[in-house]
């Protein structure tokens, strides 16, 4: 099924959508909120369930479904914990800046805490009050929504609470994060309100697509009108989910409604660096990324951050071309306070 939260409050209305994304009807009699119905996913997940088929066969009422009106499935989480697992990704930062990569980048995930108590929805702008120094990027990733996770969790068991997948635009300022990591304290400032795509699905809905604990499709990225991305986010994962939630629960329970993101989607090409769409490449799922290549190649980056005005989509479309999750269409604008 495919659940969203229409702006409405702090937390958002529930609604059901259809697999389509056409329609939508209100699940306000099952649970106010995503975040109760995850909390009581246990009942409230098996009613959504029926009222999504009923809505598929027009049994309920029903009202058209415009991704505009949506805030983030979660507009706010107890928790957002970002993994890094590309490994591709993390090794051709560290090559720009002529930093080794340690091997236990390979076997252990990387995971930073952000910040949770504010989202973006899919189509609010990216306000920022600096667009020439931040360095303004998107990253491109998929995230899961689990429901209570126990500390010390298996790979295995980690993997069976992923009750919900989304996109995310994890956005990322790029200027602010070497004086950042520089301290020793790791990210804060360089890390605003991320954006979240207009629907979370359960698993079910992702068929054969969802395999290994992987999304096995390409994620589409678009900046200011023309393809940047493409990269198969299945490809290239060096941990799945199971491995980054059993990770982010080491140490601590994970409480119903968490949010645990992939990092950003990366794939090499013939055990080198991508190449732009434009060359048949998969393109990137960040600015950061085509910079790094650029740098390793020609001593310098040539693409420019994001400024005011410019324009970044992330969507991800299932075998027959249609739009799983809706699209993530955001347009970076100067803060109005």
């Amino acid at each position: 099924m495919k659940l969203a939260s229409l702006k409405s409050g702090r937390d958002g209305k529930l609604v059901v959508v259809s697999k389509d994304l056409t329609r939508y009807t209100d699940a306000g009699r099952i649970a106010p909120t995503m975040q109760a119905a995850l909390d009581d996913w246990a009942e409230a997940g098996p009613q959504l369930e029926a009222l999504s088929q009923s809505l598929e066969v027009g049994a309920v009422p029903v009202e058209r479904f415009h991704e505009r009106d949506c805030a983030s499935p979660l507009p706010r989480a107890f928790q957002w914990a970002d993994g890094s697992a590309y490994v591709n990704h993390v090794e051709l930062v560290r090559k720009a800046r002529g930093a080794a990569m340690p091997e236990t980048f390979w076997t252990d995930p990387l995971m930073y805490q952000g910040g949770s108590d504010t989202f973006l929805g899919p189509r609010d702008d990216i306000e920022m009050t600096n667009d020439q120094e931040w360095g303004i990027d998107m990253e491109a990733e998929v995230a899961v929504i689990v429901d209570d996770v126990p500390m010390g969790a298996s790979p295995d068991e980690a993997a069976s609470k992923i009750r919900l997948i989304m996109l995310v635009n994890d956005v990322s300022l790029r200027g602010l994060i070497p004086g950042e990591l520089s301290k020793g304290f790791g990210f804060f400032q360089s890390k605003p309100s991320s954006a979240f795509s207009p629907v979370a699905v359960t698993p079910d809905v992702l068929g054969d697509s969802w395999k290994d604990n992987k999304l096995h499709l390409p994620m589409l990225v678009g900046l200011n009108g023309q393809s940047f991305g493409r990269a198969n986010a299945g490809v290239d994962m060096t941990f799945d989910f199971g491995r980054i939630i059993a990770h982010a629960a080491k140490t601590r329970p994970l409480g119903a409604g968490a949010i645990i993101g992939s990092g950003t989607v990366s794939n090499k090409l013939d055990d080198g660096p991508g190449k732009p769409v434009a060359e048949g490449g998969a393109g990137y799922s960040c600015i950061a990324e085509i910079r790094m290549i650029e740098t390793i190649e020609g001593g310098a980056p040539k693409t420019p951050f994001m400024k005011y005005d410019d324009h970044v989509t992330i969507e991800m479309k299932d075998t027959e071309g249609h739009s799983i999750f809706g699209r993530i269409a955001q347009t970076v604008k100067p803060y109005n306070g």
